[in-house]
């Protein structure tokens, strides 16, 4: 049977210091099993004989996001080339660093497909961009043996992709094993007319996943029930780790232990016929 722990990290972002070893020695405090980076790529290179060294420390970065502007379904060709070259960077540094991959995803912000007198090009070529920049990326992630995770956002988002089925079509298009879905419950919970089932169907392709409670505030926070979704998660035979991707509601000292010790509760009774402590 795979180990189905909950592995939690947090995004550098959230952690108290200054230094990423002042972070780590927070993250693991607070319980923590590792940290999620995010770039843009000439950040990370900058850091990287800093985060080598924390490493050395036992600290465990799984993880990076693109870190913003460019994205890989950039209406620009050339915003769209810089963004494929970022996320290039972004896998080779992830893998040097140990971790499993490099996320993004397909674009944020550009228009609306609520307001369709915007749209400044159809669906189809969109989609055949974003195939072709899934497929070099995804040759370059089995290279360096990491994965590009792609991540799908809410509407009110990304005019590209919303919810985890679409996200699994384009993957078989664009033909690449080292593709997969980081499965945000944010974006779900708006998208998904049930997240648990939705987890279910996209199954082992889900190989990260990041949470927030429906007020984009941490776990606990709102009122997303968090108990099937990671019954079905477990179900899916998902072994990966979870990122807290969220707002905090107070101060970190105090809400990210918190939200560690809630998580781990609520992952121990899931699909196992128990009850909340």
């Amino acid at each position: 049977m795979p180990d189905q722990a909950l592995r939690l990290i947090c995004p550098q972002y959230r952690l108290p210091g200054t230094t990423m070893s002042q972070k780590w020695e927070q993250a693991a405090s607070m319980g923590f099993d590792g940290i999620e980076l995010s770039g843009p790529a000439t950040a990370i290179a900058g850091r990287l004989a800093e985060l080598h060294e924390v490493r050395r420390d036992g600290a465990v970065f799984p993880t990076v996001s693109g870190g913003g502007r460019p994205f890989i379904g950039e209406l620009d060709p050339e915003a769209r080339r810089a963004a494929v070259t970022n996320m290039k960077q972004l896998l080779s540094a992830i893998a040097e660093l140990g971790g499993l991959g490099a996320m993004t995803p397909a674009c944020f912000g550009v228009y609306s497909n609520a307001l369709p007198s915007l749209k400044p090009r159809d669906e189809a070529a969109g989609r055949e961009t974003l195939i072709e920049a899934l497929a070099e990326l995804g040759q370059h992630a089995e290279s360096c043996g990491v994965i590009l995770l792609l991540e799908p956002l809410n509407r009110y988002e990304d005019h590209h992709i919303n919810r985890l089925d679409q996200a699994l079509e384009l993957i078989k298009a664009a033909g690449s094993r080292s593709v997969k879905i980081l499965a945000d419950i944010f974006h779900m919970n708006i998208e998904e007319a049930d997240p648990a089932a939705a987890i279910r169907r996209a199954g082992a392709e889900i190989k990260h996943v990041q949470l927030a409670d429906t007020n984009r505030l941490e776990p606990g926070a709102g009122h997303l029930e968090f108990t099937p979704i990671f019954h079905a998660l477990k179900e899916a035979g998902f072994t990966g780790y979870c990122a807290l991707e969220c707002r905090l509601s107070a101060d970190p000292h105090i809400v990210l232990p918190r939200v560690v010790n809630h998580l781990r509760a609520i992952w121990s009774v899931a699909g196992n016929g128990g009850t909340m402590p």
